[in-house]
């Protein structure tokens, strides 16, 4: 796709991630914030329609709780935001369920959505699914998401397994995947980000698993 209509969706930037249980693991948080950062610099250089979201778990809840301070922006969300911003609070992981994004993001002619945030096991991952039924291509920045070390009864991944799989099978069908330097080059060309597909990402599996 030449000259993509783009809209930066920032993803749950929220306190909640940066420290206690829920603490972004892989990329560090102080690796992943300043990327960020960054897309927020070059999506207003550019004129790019930006949609703040924030997670609730409704009043009185353990974590994302409103009126907590976990619930509030980082700092360097809150200082860059502004009034052009559309603002969302959503109460399940993808970004669309439950909300008016997809009637915002239609209102302003955007055809993709970069994602970056948090988390990459939930929101992220949510919202570039969804966004497949919805008509939306999605881009997803690879240094400016992050991850959590997960452990349930079907087994365990670290952050950095979590994060990078995740990756690897979002930019396989549902996602162009690529760190913020290589958005912002193809942003500033008027290009698309470059992804994969099904069918090569299965062709270069395959020759992958024969050299191991």
């Amino acid at each position: 796709m030449s000259n993509p209509r783009r809209a930066l969706v920032l993803v749950d930037v929220q306190q909640q991630y940066f420290s206690g249980l829920l603490e972004i693991q892989y990329p560090p948080h102080e690796q992943s914030l300043p990327q960020i950062a960054a897309a927020i610099d070059a999506a207003t250089a550019a004129g790019m329609p930006i949609a703040v979201i924030q997670h609730t778990a409704g009043e009185g809840a353990p974590v994302f709780a409103p009126g907590t301070p976990e619930f509030e922006l980082h700092p360097e969300v809150q200082s860059r935001r502004t009034e052009a911003w559309k603002s969302v609070v959503k109460k399940y992981g993808s970004v669309y369920a439950d909300t008016d994004l997809t009637e915002w993001l239609r209102q302003n002619h955007v055809d993709t959505v970069t994602l970056v945030g948090y988390m990459t096991n939930n929101c992220i991952l949510g919202s570039a699914v969804e966004a497949e039924g919805l008509g939306f291509t999605t881009e997803v920045l690879s240094d400016a998401t992050g991850a959590i070390n997960i452990s349930n009864d079907a087994g365990f991944a670290d952050a950095k397994t979590v994060h990078t799989t995740l990756l690897a099978l979002l930019n396989s069908n549902w996602a162009s995947v690529g760190t913020t330097d290589a958005w912002t080059s193809a942003l500033n060309a008027h290009q698309a980000l470059p992804g994969s597909d099904l069918g090569n990402s299965a062709a270069a599996g395959a020759a992958r698993a024969t050299q191991s």
